[in-house]
């Protein structure tokens, strides 16, 4: 090849690695020809024939009278099927590899694509701190008081008055107000389930839900799961029959690994079956606010009419997982939930509930997530970008209308949890499907965080796990 040749290549690649590193995006217009001519130092014909290498691999098309733009995308990666997973009750162990997964965030050099951690770099969060420092002086006795439960009544109010939005009419009263949405889970479970008896959860489950079965001596029943549309209902009806489930722990609402949103419709399916065998629905419902499309969903909360559905959620995603405000809308389980509350951590962080009450009644919450939104969809748009053109053949992965994770199918023979430890040392975490599963199935799927990091990191983890797949890594 001429030195000609290796110029309009090097302009090619110039473009792509900006591409790449989210310099320029999808849909966004690209240098004119003579302004890369004179900024690379080249002819105005090398930048052409770049130019024209870069339409030939479809990433820009021109646009008449406007000039180059990246190319949207058009066709976005085929999901996963749905799960099959075992339809028998078994124990869980998943904990020493999740703990290795959830530690890996202390380390700055490593790119974050394997915990479920949010961005925090939003206004919203500057000012609940500077809340936070206000009271923190304020010479107020109540702000250095145990914050007994069901937890302070300010914060219980704007919990509320905010479950609108959800489709749930709740008074302060409905409220319990937990360290975080884990802790809500952990306390619903242990309201509804003593040690030996079986939980049904949708398959793949977040590993958090798999660990806190595990640590109150429950049993986990996986039922098959689809990417798009959510539980098999057929399958959980089954399972009723055939096992005595004492309750059942879902994510309706863009699930932590799927992405799912159930419909209006099966939701009330869901809660109408439940309700009519008596078994209670225990709801995680901490990503309903990150929604990308209309209205936020409602919550199956929202169908309930007897107390049977245990709603838990917190700010962790939406706002600040440091502030560890986290609440449950327990149902018919309120007593019991408050005397779980108390005689495991006895109280709530009393600082964080203040400020957080006195940030949500200030308004603005709403403007914060219309913020957020778009920022997760614009990096969830990037990110299925960068895998159509970066993972190698046979790489499946969801699309979801709502949160920050998504869950890739690797080419077939795969190991993940061999990927896992290679990229790691390659400065990537990645959460390996096994911990997503009690009996360690979905070792050839992975879930990786897009909203986190920036375009560039993302683009350099991508590529990392492209290099290793490619190596039979």
């Amino acid at each position: 090849m001429g030195a000609e040749g290796l110029r309009y290549e090097q302009v090619a690649e110039h473009i792509r690695d900006q591409v790449r590193r989210g310099v320029l995006r999808p849909g966004e217009r690209i240098p004119s020809v003579r302004k890369l001519s004179r900024r690379l130092g080249v002819s105005v014909s090398t930048v052409v024939q770049g130019y024209g290498l870069l339409q030939d691999e479809r990433l820009i098309e021109p646009r008449p009278q406007s000039g180059y733009y990246v190319k949207a995308l058009t066709r976005r990666p085929p999901p996963p099927a749905m799960s099959h997973p075992e339809t028998y009750p078994v124990p869980v162990t998943v904990s020493e590899i999740a703990l290795q997964v959830v530690q890996a965030y202390r380390s700055p050099s490593v790119i974050q694509m394997g915990t479920a951690l949010p961005r925090t770099d939003f206004p919203a969060v500057s000012q609940l701190h500077r809340i936070l420092a206000s009271l923190a002086r304020r010479p107020d006795p109540r702000l250095r008081d145990y914050d007994m439960p069901p937890g302070y009544s300010g914060l219980r109010l704007q919990i509320a008055r905010r479950c609108v939005d959800a489709g749930v009419s709740a008074s302060p009263d409905d409220v319990v107000v937990t360290n975080g949405c884990q802790e809500a889970l952990v306390l619903c479970l242990r309201a509804v389930a003593e040690p030996g008896d079986t939980i049904a959860i949708e398959s793949p489950a977040f590993f958090g839900i798999l660990q806190a079965v595990e640590s109150l001596g429950l049993k986990a029943l996986e039922i098959p799961t689809d990417p798009r549309l959510g539980i098999s209902l057929d399958a959980l009806r089954l399972a009723m029959e055939q096992w005595p489930l004492k309750a059942v722990l879902l994510t309706p609402n863009f699930s932590n690994p799927l992405g799912y949103c159930m419909s209006d419709a099966r939701k009330g399916e869901l809660v109408a079956l439940l309700e009519s065998a008596g078994v209670p629905l225990i709801e995680d419902d901490i990503y309903a606010d990150l929604n990308y499309i209309g209205n936020r969903p409602k919550a199956a909360k929202a169908w309930d009419r007897t107390g049977n559905v245990l709603l838990c959620s917190s700010l962790s995603k939406t706002l600040d997982p440091g502030l560890r405000i986290g609440w449950a809308l327990p149902g018919r389980f309120r007593d019991k939930v408050i005397h779980l509350k108390l005689v495991s951590s006895m109280a709530s962080a009393t600082l964080p509930a203040y400020a957080t009450a006195e940030y949500l009644e200030s308004g603005g919450h709403d403007r914060h997530l219309r913020s957020i939104r778009k920022a997760y969809r614009e990096r969830r748009d990037h990110f299925l970008e960068l895998v159509q053109r970066l993972l190698p053949e046979g790489c499946r992965v969801t699309s979801p209308d709502g949160g920050f994770i998504a869950w890739i199918e690797l080419p077939h023979g795969t190991d993940a949890m061999k990927l896992y430890h290679r990229a790691m040392q390659r400065g990537v975490s990645i959460a390996p499907g096994p911990l997503f599963s009690p009996t360690g199935k979905y070792r050839q799927f992975i879930r990786l965080n897009f909203g986190q990091v920036g375009f560039e990191a993302m683009a350099k983890g991508l590529s990392i796990l492209s290099e290793l797949l490619e190596a039979g890594e």
